[in-house]
């Protein structure tokens, strides 16, 4: 990893940004591409470090849903081994013809007693059977009562459904260039009064101590009144930035990211939405520019935004004046 041949001595930096400043220290990115920051915690016990409200509400749908089944499954298996163990005759209504049907029946008469469905069919006969049966109850019932709520959590949760361009670029931009990243909403959402900001965060060596020197990036416009089409981020590389003058090859050899924090408020909640994201400098593309992602329809009477042009973007000739040599495509 190499430390930038230069680094604009105008840049301000900046010191709040609850990252630790001994590059020594931190290992990978600050943040992850999904936004979570890339810190695993230690020094307490697992289960004291893990919000498990936060978490099943933040995993994916397909795990969220495969681990409710896979827990209704196991819970139901073990109260049927419960009712095998004490003996399926203290279950009245069975009619099995091989111990395989009666553990079959068992398991059934627990997800009808843990569901508290109850057809009536088979019903528990003596106090073991029937203890057992109501304890299941109790424990289903509360069981619902958390999935119902974690379903409502994760359905009224206010998100903020931004997409980002995979890379940020590099680009021409008036008589100069700029850093230029782009974000769109990706489902039927509203947000008003979206606010961006981009810090840039680059190892640099004083007294022979590498440090993280993360500096505030200027951009063309912070806010936009709302986000219902793509939104491209740029960040002018003025004379007061900390990337005048760095080349692509200084993009390619120094280890640096940039953080993309985006503040929205979604009418629909009446509830502030945030999302984030990160590019290292490995992730920007020098000389290129984003092609547009709108167009009108056949008819001219509606705009269509094009998702899948998100990260689609052409080689671009840069200002040289700009460079400590010429980079251009």
């Amino acid at each position: 990893m190499a430390l930038p041949r230069i680094l604009n001595a105008k840049a301000k930096t900046e010191i709040n940004t609850g990252f630790g400043t001994n590059a020594a220290d931190y290992g990978g990115r600050f943040v992850n591409k999904n936004g979570t920051p890339n810190i695993e915690k230690k020094g307490v016990r697992l289960l004291e470090r893990i919000s498990w409200f936060h978490a099943m509400l933040a995993m994916p749908r397909w795990k969220f849903l495969t681990l409710i089944v896979t827990f209704y499954t196991l819970v139901n298996l073990a109260f049927a081994a419960l009712y095998y163990i004490i003996g399926v005759e203290h279950l009245s209504g069975m009619n099995t013809q091989n111990e395989l049907e009666r553990f079959g029946e068992a398991f059934f008469f627990s997800t009808q007693t843990f569901t508290t469905v109850g057809y009536g069919r088979i019903s528990p006969s003596g106090f073991e059977a029937s203890a057992i049966a109501a304890f299941e109850a109790l424990i289903g019932l509360l069981s619902f009562a958390l999935v119902t709520g974690l379903l409502y959590g994760r359905f009224s949760k206010p998100t903020a459904h931004i997409k980002f361009s995979g890379q940020a670029l590099i680009a021409p931009y008036k008589n100069i260039n700029a850093l230029m990243l782009r974000i769109a909403p990706f489902k039927n959402i509203t947000l008003t009064d979206v606010e961006a900001k981009l810090t840039v965060g680059i190892i640099v060596e004083e007294n022979s101590t590498k440090k993280n020197n993360f500096f505030p990036l200027t951009l063309e416009f912070n806010i936009v009144n709302s986000l219902t089409l793509s939104w491209t981020i740029v960040h002018p590389i003025t004379e007061e930035s900390p990337l005048f003058g760095f080349s692509k090859d200084d993009f390619e050899n120094t280890k640096g990211e940039f953080l993309v924090f985006i503040k929205a408020f979604d009418d629909m909640f009446s509830n502030t939405v945030v999302a984030r994201s990160s590019y290292t400098f490995k992730e920007i593309v020098v000389g290129a520019k984003f092609i547009p992602m709108y167009h009108r329809n056949d008819e001219a009477n509606k705009t269509i935004l094009d998702l899948e042009k998100l990260n689609s973007f052409v080689p671009a000739a840069l200002n040289t004046n700009q460079l400590n040599k010429t980079d251009n495509p």
